[in-house]
This record gives C-alpha cells, sequence and structure tokens, in this order.
C-alpha cells in the first residue's frame, strides 16, 4: 500500500512506556515503530523513562554509543539528567534516547509554579505517581529542546508527540521552548473517565450532565486532570484512539480531537502459518498441564480454552462480567469441557511451590485452591480470586467449565508457564474482552491477530470500529461485539455465555472459517492502513507550528 506522507526532519515520540512494557501503549509504539521507520528513517526518536539499572536491564532496549554521538557529547540539559541512546528491540530497531530524570526533582516546583501561571495545571494536590510521570517528561522535553538546538531545527518541519496525560508536562515545557515544533498530543483514555468508571458511577448514561473539573475535585483527581485539559488544549493536534473516547474528551476535557487515530498493529507479530500449528499445540499442552497440576486430574485435549487477559481493573475489563459468564456456561450443558483463565496481572507474591513441584510429576495430586497460579499478597482485598470463590468454582473432574486465575505479567518469566502472552495465545481457542471502559481494545485484536475469535463490547474503541467496517459474526469477522449499556449487565452476561457455548460446540468447518474471518479482520488493522491518520494529525501540527515559526521562546 502506497502511503502518501508528509515531509518531516525529526519526530519525537515520548511515553512512560517505551521500552518500559507496563500497558497497552507499549504495543502500540512498539508495533508502529516499524511504519514510521518505513516511512522516515531513523528520523523517528523514540523518549522513554531510564528505570532500569545493571541488575536489572531492559529487555528492550539495546545501546550503542555511535548513535547521535556529536549531540550526546555537548548536551545542555538540567544538571544530573542523563541519556542512553540505542535502538529499540522491535521491528523497525527505531532509535531511543532513555532519560534518567529523578535530577528534576529539584526543578519541579518551579516548573509547576511556572505551568500554572501560564496553563493553570493545578499541582498542589498532586500525589502518586504524578511527580515521577511530571519529572519525566520535563526531563523529555529538555532533551528536546537540546537536540533541536544542537542541529539547529528552527527552519526544518518538527513534530514532539507526546502520550497520555503522563507525558503533558512535556508538551507544555515544548510549547514554551520550541514554539516552531508542531505538538500532538494523544489520550488513549482521560484520567477522569477512567476513574469515573473505576468508582463505579455510570459514566454513559449520564456523560452529558458530568463536568471534568467538578468529578475531578470529587475524585481527588485534580492534578491529573487539570494536566491532562491543559495539554489537551494546548496542543496543536489532540487526538484519541476511537470515536467513544473521542466524545468523552469532548465532554470531560471540553476539547474534540482534530483527530481519531484508532490502535494498529504489526501482522509479523502472529507466528506464521508453519509455526502456528506447533505454538498451538506447545501452548495447549501447557495450558492443559498448569489445569492438571492444580486439579489432579487431566482434561481432554479438545477441551475448549479461553481467556480473558489484560490491565487489572476489574469493573473496567469486565473480568466481573467474564466470571459471571461463565458461572452462566457452567449450566447450558456446553457439549466440550471448557477450561477459562483469568491472565491479568495483581499483586502476586511468588508461584506456588506445590504447584511447581506437581508440574513435572506423573502422579499428580490435587492441590488446595485449585484455581490460582500464585500466592497474592493480598488475597483477602483480590477482587477477582474472592468473586472465583463465591461462585464456587472448585475445578472438580465433572465440572463444565474449569477457571484458572494467572495473576502476574506473562513475560517469560512468571514461575510456572514461562511462557510470554502471546506464545499462550496461540493455544486459545477464543478469547472474551466484555469491558466497560475500553477505549480501544487492544487485547481483542491481538487475538483476531492470531486467528483467535473473541467476543467485546459495543463500549470498546475495537467493538465500535469491528460494527463500523464488517459485521458482528465469528464467521464474517471473528468477532462478536456484544450491546453493552449501563443497564444490561445481565443480558450481557447471558449473550457472552451463549456466544461461548456456540463456538464450543461448533464444527470444525465452522471454527475454521471463525479463524479465517479473525486473520483477515487483522489484516485490516495493520499501521499500514492506520499510519494515514497520524500522517494527519502531523499535517496539522506542522501547519500550526509554521505560524510561529519566528516566534521567541517563552521560557
Amino acid at each position: 500500500m502506497k502511503i502518501d506522507a508528509v515531509n518531516l526532519d525529526m519526530i519525537f515520540e515520548t511515553s512512560w512506556e517505551v521500552c518500559n512494557k507496563v500497558g497497552g501503549i507499549y504495543t502500540v509504539l512498539s508495533t508502529k515503530a516499524q511504519t514510521l521507520q518505513n516511512l522516515y528513517k531513523d528520523k523517528t526518536i523514540f523518549i522513554g523513562p531510564d528505570v532500569w539499572t545493571e541488575e536489572n536491564p531492559s529487555p528492550y532496549f539495546t545501546e550503542v554509543p555511535s548513535l547521535l554521538r556529536p549531540w550526546k557529547d555537548k548536551a545542555e540539559l538540567p544538571e544530573g539528567v542523563t541519556v542512553r541512546v540505542g535502538r529499540w528491540n522491535v521491528s523497525g530497531k527505531p532509535i531511543v534516547i532513555l532519560v534518567k530524570f529523578e535530577a528534576m526533582n529539584k526543578f519541579k516546583d518551579n516548573f509547576y509554579g511556572l505551568m500554572w501561571e501560564r496553563f493553570g495545571v493545578d499541582s498542589l494536590h498532586a500525589y502518586g505517581d504524578y511527580d515521577e510521570a511530571c519529572t519525566f517528561s520535563l526531563a523529555a522535553g529538555a532533551v528536546i529542546e537540546s537536540i533541536c538546538n544542537f542541529k539547529r531545527m528552527r527552519h526544518k518541519n518538527v513534530i514532539a508527540h507526546f502520550d497520555e496525560w503522563t507525558t503533558g508536562m512535556g508538551l507544555l515545557y515544548t510549547k514554551l521552548t520550541l514554539p516552531y515544533v508542531g505538538t500532538i498530543f494523544t489520550t488513549p483514555a482521560t484520567s477522569i473517565g477512567r476513574s469515573i468508571c473505576g468508582n463505579g458511577k455510570p459514566l454513559y448514561d449520564y456523560m452529558t450532565g458530568y463536568n471534568g473539573d467538578q468529578m475531578a475535585r470529587e475524585l481527588n483527581m485534580e492534578s491529573k486532570h487539570s494536566l491532562e485539559k491543559a495539554a489537551a488544549h494546548a496542543a496543536d493536534c489532540f487526538t484519541t484512539v476511537s470515536d467513544v473516547t473521542a466524545v468523552e474528551c469532548e465532554q470531560l476535557l471540553e476539547r474534540r480531537p482534530d483527530v481519531v487515530t484508532p490502535n494498529g498493529f504489526q501482522g509479523d507479530i502472529a507466528p506464521t502459518k508453519i509455526r502456528a500449528k506447533r505454538a498451538r499445540t506447545t501452548a495447549r499442552e501447557a495450558m492443559l498441564n498448569v489445569a492438571a497440576s492444580l486439579s489432579g486430574h487431566r482434561l481432554p485435549d479438545d477441551t475448549f480454552i479461553t481467556a480473558t487477559s489484560g490491565r487489572c481493573e476489574y469493573r473496567n475489563k469486565g473480568i466481573d462480567l467474564f466470571l459471571d459468564s461463565l458461572r452462566t456456561l457452567s449450566s447450558l450443558n456446553p457439549s466440550k469441557q471448557i477450561l477459562a483463565y483469568i491472565m491479568v496481572p495483581a499483586w502476586p507474591k511468588e508461584p506456588r511451590a506445590d504447584l511447581k513441584d506437581n508440574l513435572s510429576a506423573l502422579d499428580k495430586k490435587r492441590l488446595g485452591d485449585p484455581v490460582i497460579t500464585h500466592v497474592l499478597n493480598n488475597p483477602n482485598e483480590d477482587p477477582i480470586i474472592n468473586r472465583i470463590h463465591q461462585l464456587g468454582f472448585r475445578n472438580e473432574p465433572n465440572d463444565p467449565v474449569q477457571v484458572i486465575y494467572m495473576p502476574c505479567y506473562l513475560n517469560g518469566n512468571d514461575g510456572i508457564f514461562n511462557m510470554a502472552y502471546y506464545d499462550l495465545l496461540a493455544g486459545m481457542d477464543a478469547t472474551a474482552f466484555p469491558s466497560y471502559y475500553e477505549p480501544w481494545g487492544y487485547t481483542p485484536l491481538e487475538s483476531v491477530a492470531f486467528g483467535v475469535p473473541t467476543v467485546t463490547t459495543s463500549l470498546s474503541g475495537f467493538g465500535q470500529w469491528i460494527l463500523s467496517t464488517s459485521k458482528s459474526d465469528f464467521t464474517e469477522s471473528g468477532v462478536e461485539v456484544v450491546n453493552r449499556t449501563d443497564s444490561n449487565y445481565g443480558e450481557v452476561v447471558n449473550n457472552l455465555a451463549a456466544d461461548l457455548k456456540s463456538l464450543a460446540d461448533a464444527d470444525t468447518d465452522y471454527r475454521d472459517r471463525a479463524t479465517k474471518a479473525a486473520y483477515a479482520t487483522a489484516s485490516k488493522a495493520e499501521w499500514n492502513y492506520f499510519i494515514t491518520y497520524y500522517i494527519d494529525a502531523f499535517k496539522i501540527a506542522l501547519i500550526a507550528a509554521d505560524k510561529r515559526r519566528n516566534e521567541p521562546t517563552q521560557l
């Protein structure tokens, strides 16, 4: 596909998740990198936090001292701020600058005062990760300023792209110091919208009645919200990832995004057809072995394996609904035994020692509490394990649905599977992500990229994209989009249970068609197509910056 790219001399993209795999933004940036490299070879520089040590180095970053050496040797940065330059170990191998930012702490109060005066950012009520995010993004802004000054970029086409509220302070800094740089701010989800949902309040039925500033005061979110709102209004181009979130931004941040930039995917992450069969066999054996090592009995080889995964947001991600639907599914007499995994990182203490011992045993004994793989630090407060127990899942031999909670990151070093999430995804028969709050929804997109049919909801950006481009049907798109509102929880529980049963009961031909449809849907969501939305954003930002080309710095 030929892409009509805009002429750019430099793109800086700043995120807390550059070479730091903690959430979905990592997937967005790491998969987008290849396409940006194809368009702007080594003109794209990703900037992330240097949170690594010699004892705990980043597995995603390779330092290359020769890169940007002329600048680095003469870099003018705030006292104590240092950088490492290298490549991100993903497709495209883009240039990365990791910033050691802790020294910015001694300057932060001055900047907080400045940002209050210039942009109305209220840092007075800050707590939690606010200071860390702001000191990082201010340091990132200083790096961008230093490079642009060194390379004399005033009459060049330069973009500085900042992702999520955590980088908002860096955008404001760039706005003051580099008037000729086009700025883009992308919010994948508003901080106050996520908080409204996380506090159990109905977001959608009352959307038009919410005032973002008022809700920020009520939910103790003033600092994050005011920073995010200021960045959204100061940016030359404001973007978000779906039409669902665009409505939320307009109401809560009081600015309608200029461009909706849906999250694409890099197709080469999924195994080739030659490798897919072997990967599926390996993954299924691993998941069945863990189940047997917990329960003491071996499930049939044709067991239907499903899962949900993602961020540990019990209500927002629909984990509550998924568990309730599994209990309903148990009463529907599925034709095959069903094994359901909840792969959601929580607060694990360590892998269960008795499970580790049982994994390699020929004669497997039944373990106590055979529904969880790790010891939790907070078992009494963890909503997932408590709901599993409340629903009565015990993983007895004749239980039609068996449930296993995997409460840690699947990064290949979890102590039980020691396999990455993608390696396990290849072995699943279906996934389900019945989210209540899901601005985009990478997990269902990842699923179809691996040929695994999935269920999502109409409240997710990905679900809305399916409804606008294809058909909600396993054999048409590989995706069922369940209609979800503020008031139809029970209906969604029943519909999800019915969808999973229909797949479990389906014959081979039906499931093969669903797999092919899933692959076809994923191919439509690759970055080669979705990058065009970012190019539109680049154009908007450059037009605005060009008008300020000769303005002096304001800092």
